[in-house]
């Protein structure tokens, strides 16, 4: 009896071992930390400081790569900024100082929003059909169901460039090229295996029997499904929502391939922002930074959910 306890005793870690797991972890997260800082940091200096080697930490911070990333600018003579009337806003003093007026409004919004509606937007579609299947293959007798987890699974083992010739020339006979129905339905199609698969581990760990004595006391299947199992699959399908979310949000070849106007997205818009002699670095800095917010955000929302849902589709009866 003895014997069987000490098996199955729980040893806790001694108080030197959590402060070196602590110190490890503090400094992995330092470190991790490092790019976002720097980036915020170049996107608040004037186009000089960003490229000076060696590279300055110590500088007079500048809203010059903001303001270059929302507006197009023109060069003028001196004399014609002279005759202007005062600067309207901190962007129009910014812009001046370099002797230049704002013309209009770039195009970053546009392409930020397109990021907004085509990643949500997929990622809606794709945790919507990926809880259907997930259910289908957890509830039910699917003929050759491992065989077709299998497949599914095999989609995402496939590198992007290894189809995108021909899903281009397929979106191109279709008319999908440059659209946003069009990046909605490839993204949903990229992440629908990986919803599969997260959620069919989450919904096999909630009993069936829940569902039976609420089919027993009268509900059907769908709205024993939908007032039973989806409530407690809420861990999971947050946490699903998060990781379908990054990849829609950060894909690159794709967007770059298939979008090139009115369906253009944020990753492949901001390396092209070019100034004066090259390219902007403080304003490529500001979209980088500003295109990393949603993300944050979101995942900061959901981030009780997504660790429960981590842990809960690990555990096995």
């Amino acid at each position: 009896m003895s014997s069987a306890n000490a098996a199955h005793s729980v040893v806790e870690p001694s108080p030197t071992s959590k402060r070196i797991a602590a110190t490890l972890v503090i400094v992995y997260a330092l470190i991790t930390m490092v790019p976002l800082v720097w980036i915020f940091l170049t996107s608040i200096k004037s186009p000089p400081d960003s490229i000076s080697y060696p590279p300055k930490v110590l500088f007079t911070p500048s809203l010059e790569g903001y303001c270059n990333l929302f507006t197009t600018r023109s060069r003028q003579t001196p004399d014609y900024i002279a005759a202007l009337p005062p600067p309207s806003g901190v962007c129009d003093a910014v812009t001046r100082e370099r002797n230049m007026v704002i013309v209009g409004a770039s195009n970053f919004l546009p392409r930020f929003a397109n990021s907004l509606i085509i990643a949500f937007g997929s990622t809606f579609l794709a945790v919507l059909l990926g809880t259907l299947a997930a259910y289908g293959f957890s509830r039910f007798k699917v003929p050759l169901a491992d065989d077709l987890l299998f497949f599914i699974l095999s989609t995402r083992m496939m590198p992007p460039i290894a189809v995108a010739i021909p899903i281009y020339l397929m979106y191109r006979q279709l008319g999908l090229s440059d659209t946003a129905i069009g990046m909605m339905l490839l993204y949903t199609a990229v992440n629908v295996s990986l919803a599969v698969w997260l959620l069919k581990g989450f919904i096999d760990e909630i009993p069936r029997e829940y569902e039976e004595a609420a089919m027993i006391d009268g509900y059907t299947r769908l709205q024993a499904f939908r007032k039973v199992v989806l409530p407690q699959a809420t861990t999971g399908i947050a946490a699903t929502a998060i990781f379908c979310l990054i990849f829609a949000w950060n894909e690159y070849a794709f967007a770059s391939l298939l979008t090139s106007g009115s369906a253009q997205t944020a990753p492949p818009f901001i390396p092209t922002i070019i100034g004066e002699g090259g390219q902007d670095w403080p304003a490529v800095a500001a979209g980088t930074t500003i295109f990393l917010i949603p993300i944050l955000v979101f995942t900061i929302l959901l981030r009780k959910q997504l660790l429960r849902g981590i842990t809960f589709g690990a555990v096995r009866k």
